[in-house]
């Protein structure tokens, strides 16, 4: 499989301490539509799952309507890092602590698909409870114990130094 049959998907949920129209999630509202904005004009940025209203905050998912979630698609491991970790997106998630509860678990997991799949809300749950049964795999890992789309270890300085290999195996 030659790079770009495969695709990054991500997803991670929280728990809003209060609910989104509460004074106290105002900070993280008010960010929402230019980080939003801000992912889909990274380079590598793919698809994000979003309703009417341009984020997936009002997507509910569960009893709990302080639980949201964020699930995208990126074409590599090294563009969803650099968005995560080298834009003004690190400013928001260095203050999430103000706007959501501590997770008692996992709270995100990557994963690879086939280019020009679009995972579902289901698929990145199931992707984020495999995570927190078995810890990091080749089909839902971290940026610290990550997997190419072959399901081989990769080296943390592969997020710095991307040296993606050609391969016959299919996406996890």
């Amino acid at each position: 499989m030659v790079k770009g049959s495969c695709h990054l998907a991500q997803i991670n949920v929280g728990r809003l301490i209060a609910p989104l129209d509460d004074p106290r999630i105002a900070g993280f509202v008010e960010r929402l539509d230019e980080i939003n904005a801000l992912a889909e004009r990274s380079p590598g940025y793919v698809w994000r799952l979003q309703s009417d209203s341009g984020n997936a905050t009002d997507i509910q998912v569960s009893d709990d309507p302080n639980f949201i979630i964020n699930v995208s698609v990126w074409e590599d491991l090294e563009s969803l890092f650099a968005y995560v970790y080298k834009t003004d997106h690190t400013k928001v998630m260095a203050q999430r602590r103000k706007w959501f509860e501590k997770p008692a678990g996992a709270f995100m997991a990557l994963w690879w698909v086939p280019a020009g799949h679009l995972p579902s809300v289901e698929e990145g749950l199931r992707r984020v409870a495999l995570l927190d049964r078995k810890g990091p795999t080749e089909r839902a890992f971290t940026f610290k114990v990550a997997f190419d789309p072959a399901g081989r270890p990769l080296d943390r300085s592969a997020l710095v130094r991307p040296a993606p290999v050609p391969t016959a195996e299919p996406c996890f």
